[in-house]
């Protein structure tokens, strides 16, 4: 079961789309208007106490980007990891440098991701012709 966003989420959310690093500004890019297998996603989506960078949620992925602040192994990382997994979302992470440096690899990377999970795959065009 989902969990709704906590109060102060949503305003919360909407101060971080308008306050993106680089990084993020150069991944949503990418993302944006369905550029990579046809997947909608949304930037600095609440979930529970939360906010996801970006989710994808047909493909229940959520992708983080993280700067130097941000130790993965710390026990708020890992709790934080832990609940969004635990609403079914799979969570794929890339460092600042990651995206600005190689955003072709970031892009190859999720396209995988995407591509061996999304559980809706676009089907051929049917009809047309005579």
């Amino acid at each position: 079961m989902k969990k709704h966003p906590i109060d102060g989420a949503i305003r919360r959310a909407r101060e971080l789309r308008r306050e993106m690093t680089d990084a993020e500004v150069t991944l949503w890019r990418m993302l944006r208007l369905r550029q990579i297998g046809g997947c909608r996603f949304r930037r600095q989506v609440p979930i529970g106490r939360y906010i996801a960078d970006f989710v994808c949620h047909g493909a229940s992925l959520i992708i983080e980007v993280d700067g130097g602040q941000h130790d993965r192994r710390s026990e708020q990382e890992v709790r934080r990891t832990d609940f969004l997994m635990g609403q079914g979302y799979r969570v794929l992470r890339f460092w600042n440098n990651d995206v600005l440096a190689n955003p072709d690899g970031v892009r190859a990377a999720i396209a995988e991701e995407v591509r061996h999970h999304h559980p809706h795959p676009t089907l051929p065009h049917q009809g047309g012709g005579l």
